[in-house]
């Protein structure tokens, strides 16, 4: 089984010189890593140990280079601890061990190097001082190997506790790991003359075969696999646990750099925003506060950014909590993936975590129900973690696909049903091939949201009975895709929240107050109207053919306008909406577009007065029904 073994410690502690000795790998390829004697960039060498293959990431010790340490730590299975015997604990040994901790190693072997520069006595407080240190920590059972680069001692035994510590890394989760989709972190990119760019890094999940088409994130490039190596081996194939260098066709190495990602098509996306678990380190001198800028590592990944804690207060030293990491740059991550975060200055690991959301959206404020739903993305209920990435999504840019990143769920359609059948999860078809899933909350607060914008309409003209249904769509369309807010529309209607009248709807109870008499006189007023057909009475003559309480006739008239049920041509000529309709479609008929006609030819078309077809006209033309051109009308042919 492939592994990743990293190194870990304090500069000048012979992290280097042990890896030659375990391995007859000098780390070591640059001249001013030669010329100075200290690692600067990350060294990599291969240990085959009983059936087990090590790929070797040598990391830097120097505080100056803990950014490289972090991109040397991704993916890393075990971590050997290196402490010089004769300097014993020092600053970058803590900062190094806390740094796997955020990531959330394991398993892990303790080296205990130079030993013999030092006498018997001063190694055993040296590893009383190291026992103190990884107390509670996932090195507190670790074995303590005291060894010697120069003379060779202790190398074989050193070999043997790796064995042994291997023996203890979660096969699950490298099985889990190694059947995810292809990712692989860059750390190195560089352009090789008559091949082209190639990049390095250690492969995280999946595998690749030369041949396959890969992602580049967080650009979103294309690129096709040209060639393989590992350790410096060609091969056909990389995979979860390997070191690789990837050769890639379609891609300039100038389009490439340290912390981008390699991955199966559509496996990763780009985000700005990340809702994670944060752990703040103990010790810390002062507590995390909320918008405190810090510095965020993931995979080979650094980038400032923002933390929104959902409480709104601060972390102390040793706590934990949720938080909204606003990013201030893109970047790509999967559910669960352990970061580490530092403070901008001075720079020091203060604490780290796992992603829980990693396309989250934007919460200006954490409500109660995202306090519960950020809860249960960390719950191993893979049901629970469906229906809490459901209240993060936004359905119109998610589909089920995107919960093998979001919450490490490979195959969700049956704990998707689980969710619509037990009516948590609400399972909406737009069309034929078009499905949404909203969560049953996110979806009632869609149906109040429509219910207030109704409400606001009716606040703002209470003369209406009823408001134009496109018109409540057009303003809503911030919330949903039409398709949505018209089932949430028919559903309100359904359960008699709101009334429906074809293309209009409002809230019942609301709209003009009318006694039982006035609501009679407005039906009689409307079938009046209705049956003058086109001779259009005028408000004068409804006025004098009223059979009782004529002065409510003016007030009913602009009840009525407001509802859409009749319309004042030219302020005077009260016509039914429904005879105007029919009206359109009789024209339509008589000049289908392109045909155009006159003022004229409409008035005797109609056997009209031009008293009463000029405001006609205008009328048509204001609606968008026809386009004029000087004396001639066209129909519009959407009309």
């Amino acid at each position: 089984m492939d592994l990743i073994l990293g190194t870990a410690g304090h500069i000048d502690h012979g992290k280097s010189s042990l890896i030659k000795a375990l391995t007859g790998v000098d780390t070591a390829r640059l001249p001013e890593e030669r010329k100075r004697g200290i690692t600067i960039e990350l060294g990599y060498a291969l240990l085959e140990i009983g059936p087990w293959r090590l790929g070797i990431v040598d990391v830097p010790g120097h505080e100056k280079f803990v950014r490289q340490m972090l991109a040397g730590a991704t993916g890393m299975d075990l971590a050997l601890l290196v402490v010089a015997a004769d300097d014993s604990v020092k600053p970058q040994t803590r900062e190094h061990l806390d740094i796997l901790r955020m990531l959330r190693l394991k398993a892990g072997v303790i080296a205990l190097t130079k030993t013999d520069l030092v006498q018997p006595e001063w190694l055993e407080l040296v590893q009383q001082e190291i026992r103190e240190l990884v107390a509670g920590s996932f090195l507190e059972q670790a074995e303590i190997v005291p060894v010697s680069s120069t003379t060779g001692l202790g190398i074989d035994a050193l070999k043997a506790a790796i064995v042994r510590s291997a023996e203890r890394v979660v096969v699950e989760r490298i099985e889990a790991a190694a059947a995810a989709p292809f990712r692989m972190a860059i750390d190195r990119c560089f352009p090789v003359e008559g091949f082209g760019t190639v990049v390095t890094g250690t492969v995280g999940s999946g595998s690749i075969r030369v041949g396959d088409p890969v992602e580049l994130q967080p650009q979103g490039l294309t690129a096709r696999i040209r060639g393989l190596q590992n350790h410096d081996q060609l091969g056909e194939e990389v995979h979860r646990g390997q070191r690789a260098a990837v050769n890639l066709g379609g891609v300039h190495h100038e389009q490439v750099r340290r912390g981008d990602e390699l991955s199966a098509p559509g496996y990763l996306s780009a985000s700005r925003r990340m809702l994670v678990e944060l752990d703040m380190l103990d010790g810390l001198a002062r507590p995390l506060e909320d918008r405190t800028r810090v510095r965020l590592h993931i995979g080979t990944t650094e980038l400032p950014a923002v933390v929104r804690l959902a409480s709104g207060s601060e972390l102390g030293a040793g706590e934990t909590g949720t938080a909204l990491l606003l990013l201030g740059g893109p970047a790509v991550a999967t559910w669960n993936q352990p970061f580490a975060i530092r403070q901008e200055s001075p720079n020091l690991t203060i604490g780290g975590g796992r992603v829980l959301y990693p396309d989250a959206p934007s919460i200006r404020r954490f409500a109660v129900d995202d306090r519960e739903f950020a809860a249960l993305l960390g719950n191993p209920d893979p049901v629970q973690r469906v229906e809490a990435a459901l209240w993060f999504a936004s359905p119109d840019r998610w589909s089920p696909a995107d919960l093998v990143r979001n919450v490490g769920i490979a195959a969700p359609e049956p704990h998707l049903a689980a969710l619509v059948a037990g009516g948590k999860v609400r399972e909406l078809r737009l069309s034929s091939s078009r499905v949404q899933y909203w969560h049953e909350r996110r979806f009632l607060a869609l149906q109040r949201q429509l219910l207030d914008r109704i409400s606001r309409m009716h606040d703002r003209e209470p003369l209406r009975v009823s408001h134009s249904l496109a018109a409540l769509l057009s303003g809503a369309m911030h919330l949903s895709v039409p398709e949505v807010l018209r089932l949430a529309i028919a559903e309100l209607a359904a359960s008699r929240q709101i009334v429906r009248h074809g293309e209009t709807v409002c809230v019942e109870g609301r709209g003009p107050k009318l006694t039982r008499n006035e609501r009679g006189q407005l039906d009689e007023l409307l079938q009046k109207v209705r049956a003058a057909g086109l001779a259009g009475p005028t408000l004068a003559e409804l006025q004098k053919s009223a059979t009782k309480a004529p002065q409510s006739i003016p007030q009913l008239v602009r009840i009525a306008e407001a509802g859409g049920d009749i319309i004042l041509l030219g302020s005077e000529f009260a016509v039914h909406r429904d005879t105007l309709a029919e009206l359109v479609k009789r024209l339509q008929a008589q000049w289908p577009p392109p045909a155009r006609f006159t003022v004229s030819e409409l008035r005797i078309f109609l056997d009209s007065s031009r008293k009463y077809v000029l405001p006609l006209c205008e009328y048509l033309d204001q609606q968008g029904l026809t386009r004029r051109d000087g004396d001639w009308r066209e129909l519009n042919s959407a009309g």
